[in-house]
Order: C-alpha cells, then sequence, then structure tokens
C-alpha cells in the first residue's frame, strides 16, 4: 500500500524520538530517522514531504532549515525546540519553518495538533501530483547504470537513455561518464574533445551549473550535456568520493535528470555514486554467467554496506528466442524487480556502433528496435 507521507526525523534525543514514533501512524505514513550529520546528504537522496527537527546542541539548525527548503521549497517543516530562545524561534520560521513547538511543556499539544497537520499538507501534496508535470530546477534526479559483466550493453542504454529523455521532454538532462579509466561515452556519442570532467577539479569546492556547462560537452542532435571520462587512470585518481559527492549534488540542483554511467569495478568513487544515485539500474544478459556476477555484486554490496533493496532494479539486454534464460526464469533467480527488458537488435545497431554515432537524432524519426524498447522504458519511468 501507498503510504500518505514520507516524514524525516531529524533527532539525536532518543527519549523525544520515542514518543513521537509512538505517536505517529507508521502504517500509514513512511518514517525515517536520522542525526543532525545526515541531513543534507538524506534531502538530496530523496524528496521529502515533512521534515521534523528536534533541537540539539548544534548551532546551525537555521542553515539546516534554510538547505532544506532549498533544495525542495515544498517540504513542510517543523522545528520541535527544547528551549524558548525567541530569537533561536524567529531565525527558524525566517529560514522556512512552518511550525513550532517548544519541547516538553508543548509535546503533547503537538502530537494532538499533528493529525491535522498531516491532512491538510497530504491534501496538498496530492493536488500538486495531479497537476500536470513541468520541469523545473533544485530537485533533479539522478539515475545510474551499472553492470559488473563487461559487454552487457549497459554505456549504449545509458546514453539513448538519456538522449530520449531530453529528446521527448522539457527537462535538462546531463550524461556523466564515471568509467575514469577506459570512457567509452565519448565513442558512443562521437565527440572529440581535450575537456573531462577532470577539469572541474580545481573548482570543485564551489562548483556551480556554468562551471559545469564550461566543461561539459553538447550533443549536437539531442543537445544532451555530457561529462567526458579523462580515460586515464592516474587522472582519475586524484577524483577521489568527496570530488563526486559534491560533482552529483550540484547536478542534481542545476539538472532535472542526471545520467551515470558507472564502471564495471566497484571504488570508493563508484560506490559515493551508488549512494548518491535515487535509482540503480543493473543491466543483465539473460545468461548464467551475468546472472553469477550479479550475485558476486550482491554479496560485495552487503560486505561494503551499500543498500541495494528499494533502489535497485534489473534491465534484461539482448533478449531473444535462443537465449539461455527467459525472463520468467530470472523472476525466480533474482530478488530484484526487472524495470523493462531490450530485444536483441544486432542488426539495428551495427550501423550505429560501427559508424560510432549516436541512436537517436531527432524525437520524430523512424526508430530501431533497441530504441523502441529505450522509449518505451523511459516513457515508464518518467511516468
Amino acid at each position: 500500500m501507498e503510504k500518505n507521507l514520507d516524514i524525516l526525523i531529524v533527532s539525536e534525543e532518543e527519549a523525544i524520538t520515542n514518543q513521537l514514533l509512538n505517536a505517529l501512524d507508521q502504517e500509514e505514513n513512511l518514517i525515517t530517522v536520522i542525526q543532525n550529520d545526515d541531513v543534507s546528504r538524506e534531502v538530496n537522496r530523496q524528496t521529502r514531504d515533512m521534515v521534523i527537527l528536534i533541537q540539539s546542541n548544534k548551532d546551525y539548525i537555521v542553515d539546516q532549515v534554510q538547505y532544506i527548503k532549498s533544495i525542495n521549497p515544498n517540504t513542510y517543516v517543523i522545528f520541535l525546540a527544547t528551549d524558548s530562545d525567541i530569537n533561536v524561534l524567529r531565525s527558524v520560521m525566517r529560514a522556512g519553518a512552518e511550525e513550532f513547538f517548544i519541547l516538553p511543556d508543548e509535546l503533547s499539544l503537538f502530537i494532538s495538533r499533528f493529525p491535522t497537520i498531516q491532512k491538510n499538507h497530504q491534501i496538498k501534496v496530492r493536488s500538486e501530483k495531479e497537476q500536470t508535470v513541468t520541469f523545473g530546477k533544485g530537485r533533479g534526479h539522478i539515475f545510474g547504470f551499472y553492470s559488473g559483466k563487461g559487454g552487457t550493453g549497459k554505456s549504449l542504454i545509458a546514453s539513448t537513455f538519456a538522449q530520449t529523455i531530453k529528446l521527448e521532454s522539457a527537462a535538462e538532462v546531463i550524461l556523466i561518464d564515471l568509467d575514469m579509466q577506459y570512457g567509452g561515452i565519448e565513442t558512443i556519442m562521437s565527440l572529440e574533445t581535450n575537456r573531462s570532467i577532470a577539469d572541474l577539479k580545481p573548482v570543485i569546492q564551489e562548483l556551480n551549473e556554468n562551471h559545469i556547462r564550461n566543461v561539459s560537452q553538447t550533443e549536437k542532435h539531442s543537445k544532451l550535456e555530457i561529462l567526458i571520462s579523462p580515460c586515464d587512470a592516474e587522472v582519475g585518481e586524484v577524483l577521489d568520493e568527496e570530488f563526486i559527492s559534491k560533482l552529483l549534488r550540484t547536478c542534481r540542483r542545476s539538472f532535472d535528470y542526471c545520467i551515470l554511467d558507472l564502471p564495471s569495478h566497484i571504488n570508493s568513487v563508484s560506490a559515493t555514486a551508488l549512494e548518491e544515485a535515487d535509482k540503480l539500474y543493473y543491466v543483465l544478459l539473460p545468461e548464467t554467467t551475468s546472472l553469477k556476477v550479479l550475485k558476486y555484486y550482491e554479496e560485495l554490496c552487503e560486505r561494503l554496506g551499500i543498500n541495494l533493496q528499494g533502489n535497485m532494479e534489473v534491465i534484461i539486454n539482448n533478449v531473444a528466442k535462443e537465449t539461455e534464460l527467459k525472463e520468467k526464469d530470472l523472476k525466480e533467480l533474482i530478488r530484484f524487480p526487472i524495470a523493462t527488458t531490450i530485444r536483441k537488435d544486432y542488426k539495428g545497431l551495427q550501423s550505429f556502433v560501427n559508424k560510432g554515432e549516436p541512436i537517436r537524432k531527432a524525437q520524430k524519426e523512424k526508430l530501431i528496435p533497441f530504441a523502441k524498447d529505450i522509449r518505451k522504458f523511459t516513457n515508464a519511468v518518467l511516468g
């Protein structure tokens, strides 16, 4: 059953947190509890309907409220103060909080009023969801494409997916090649440039959209923005997890969709990208060897503490009558939902791959079977 509201509780007070969890309806709402230091990461990763901030000894509560509102102005912020300092309360309200209550005196008042607050905000959220979708900056989506096995068509799927979004919507889209050692997107997209993602390293602390667009390449047909890999393992080593985190969070604020083409190996950089992504699409070939690699990948992520459940879906590529495993077989063998299946289209893709041409060039054009399947998948994601 779909939850009514996605509520984030920010608290370092265990006793107060337990009181809230006992009072709030966890059957009706999706409730997550985090500590103060995780606020920026969590609001970046996922849009929240409501954030309940419980005051701690930290002195940056106003900055947190402003940050939450900058990411999503529609998030309903409630501040539970542990003292009645009028200056703090005034500053928090000016920063964008909708309500405040002073603990412990007003805890029962908050609990009694919360159902009404929830109902009113729920009506507002549903009303906004029913309106026509428009694309605006401030809260983009990050989609990662990954496969532990080479040769699955991951990069081709990621690039065509990004092109399809750009061609068939008004969205601002950026495609990022995170395979620092070998790259590959520049060949698929027929791009020649001496600029790469590594050129953003000197400005990473003050990174903004202008910096990114000065380095990215614009694909001439779809006008898709692309950040190219340096294709140099030595250069790639200086781009650490902090660099990737800042880059992706800036892209999230500057673009509607950020598409990541991830390398097959797992290191600190790719692990950071996996954690920043809203959704991960694992490209799987319908064969035993590809299935075994998927199992190894699951085990590795479990050891590294990377949570895949709920965030990862599988794309089955190169589906044909003669394939070793069928979709119904894979549904029984893997524990992740299957996002889509893509037909084997060697004849249709051969000329594009040999010439190094992008698969999509215009919104209205004759599509090969591969491109038709990607468009169907894209429409399902956007829908």
